[in-house]
């Protein structure tokens, strides 16, 4: 039996996924943009307004603040002698992954933490404010042990050169793992972390916090594989947990949209079904702003009280198998498609509003993403873009995937996996504009392809696809507009914004 670990894990952990469409609460000058000097005031109204308990301060493919636990503690001083951080409410970086993106802001953030300390242990604070970090892309257990080694060594040379006080030597790392084969096979990276670490310190980690990537993986995969790797991973923590005694206490990172994970204010019951046995939820910026605050409050409180209730379904080895068979019909024909539709995705990308002061994901300052040998925009905005054309992600390669399922005896295996299936689809089926797609349909065999999608869904739903309530009208004819000024080369950034306000999230 794993045994009780002494401290606060907490429900929501606040971060700064650009995919907000209106303008935060807290803002005052009306500009949706947020930048980096401004995070610092998000972070605390996290904290302060929402009662989220966590807050995820990224280090990965983003200018940073790297001053934020003096501005926090010299601009909000009363609020964290009562909310203490690192012991009541948790500040964790995301690190650059050294091995996609040049590790030079590394030594920084880790000097950071060190520093951090020194000042809370001053100012007469317990805890260190920041002592546990995020590693994106793992995919091997020696990558964890190696930044817990780099830094202890930084923290030897910190004390050496510049004072007698010993602080923290030991950073914790959450795995974030991404793959949809990382995924599946996480219960081995797990395991593996376990024997470095026992040779490394002498001793197992008291608990760990594995993270699950839920709204990247559905890029390069798409909707039904990426649900279907969660909670192939989600089971295998657990089983992890069985087999070692080390207590897990899962994240998932989740967007608002079906297709990056579904978790919004008015559907976090739905949610929690679907990933019961998580123990940690992402609430990125469109949950938070493009929503009333007031249900945005409500929803986390209930978040807050709730996530730690829910109890994992373990898949058995045949279910599993039956998971990986899945994975491979479903992104076959998603991959195929998207690949051939890069060059329309990419074209139509600079209409998208930006949210945050991103770096270029190439070169020296971080990586790309694709397909094949196609680069494409990140999730964020890939989902965007597809949603702006009216034709959500959603459905592409799912319908053909489907049918091929079907044929092949495997419904129930994807009924097992995902419950929030068929709601899921006619959620985003709403957005869909079927005037585009055939537009595109006529200049692509990939966009027939989504054709198929769409009536190999329809069929198996026993409905069509489309614009219900009015709502969702406006934004049909909101992404025509926007494809027809851009077919004649004109900018349709205006119609795109209205059109991710009403669904609530730019991608």
């Amino acid at each position: 039996m794993p045994h009780k670990v002494d401290r606060k894990f907490p429900a929501t952990m606040a971060t700064q996924h650009p995919d907000h469409a209106n303008v935060p609460y807290w803002k005052k000058n009306g500009d949706a943009f947020i930048n980096t000097q401004e995070e610092i005031e998000e972070c605390i109204s996290a904290f302060k307004d929402l009662h989220c308990q966590e807050y995820m301060w990224d280090w990965e493919g983003k200018y940073v603040d790297e001053a934020v636990v003096d501005k926090l503690l010299s601009s909000y001083y009363d609020f964290f002698k009562r909310v203490q951080l690192g012991k009541d409410v948790f500040l964790t970086f995301r690190l650059p992954n050294i091995w996609h993106e040049k590790g030079y802001r590394l030594a920084r953030a880790y000097m950071g933490i060190l520093t951090f300390e020194d000042l809370t242990a001053d100012l007469g604070f317990s805890h260190p404010p920041v002592f546990e970090v995020i590693l994106p892309m793992t995919d091997e257990a020696r990558k964890l042990i190696h930044l817990q080694k780099t830094f202890g060594q930084v923290a030897q040379l910190k004390h050496a050169a510049f004072g007698n006080r010993k602080g923290i030597e030991y950073l914790r790392v959450i795995p974030l793992i991404e793959g949809i084969s990382e995924l599946t096979g996480s219960r081995k990276i797990l395991h593996d972390y376990i024997k470095l670490h026992e040779k490394e310190y002498g001793t197992r980690p008291d608990y760990l916090r594995p993270f699950i990537a839920r709204s990247d993986p559905p890029l390069n995969a798409g909707l039904v594989p990426a649900v279907v790797a969660a909670k192939i991973a989600l089971s295998e923590y657990y089983t992890f947990e069985k087999e070692s005694g080390v207590p897990v206490f899962p994240i998932i990172g989740v967007g608002s949209l079906p297709f990056r994970g579904g978790l919004a204010p008015d559907r976090v019951e739905d949610f929690l079904a679907e990933y019961s046995g998580v123990r940690t939820v992402t609430i990125q910026s469109a949950y938070r702003y493009d929503y009333p605050l007031k249900d945005v409050k409500r929803s986390l409180q209930f978040l807050n009280n709730n996530l730690e209730k829910g109890r994992p379904r373990i898949y058995s080895p045949q279910e599993i198998k039956e998971g990986e068979v899945l994975n491979e019909i479903f992104t076959k024909y998603y991959q195929q498609t998207v690949e051939a539709l890069a060059g329309v995705i990419n074209g139509f990308s600079e209409n998208i509003p930006q949210r945050r002061e991103r770096m270029l994901h190439i070169g020296l300052f971080g990586y790309s993403r694709g397909i094949g040998g196609k680069r494409l925009p990140r999730a964020i905005g890939f989902t965007a873009i597809l949603y702006s054309l009216g034709i959500p992600p959603e459905l592409i390669g799912t319908g053909r995937g489907l049918r091929e399922a079907q044929a092949r005896g495997l419904t129930h295996a994807v009924k097992a996996f995902y419950r929030n299936f068929e709601k899921d689809l006619i959620r985003a089926g709403h957005y869909l504009n079927k005037e585009n797609l055939n537009f595109l349909a006529k200049k692509s065999p990939a966009w027939r392809g989504v054709k198929k999608d769409v009536e190999a869904i329809e069929k198996f739903l026993g409905r069509e696809l489309g614009p219900e309530t009015v709502e969702h009208y406006l934004h049909r004819n909101l992404v025509s507009s926007a494809y027809l000024l851009w077919q004649s080369g004109k900018i349709p950034s205006d119609r795109i914004l209205e059109a991710a306000k009403i669904r609530k999230s730019i991608g």
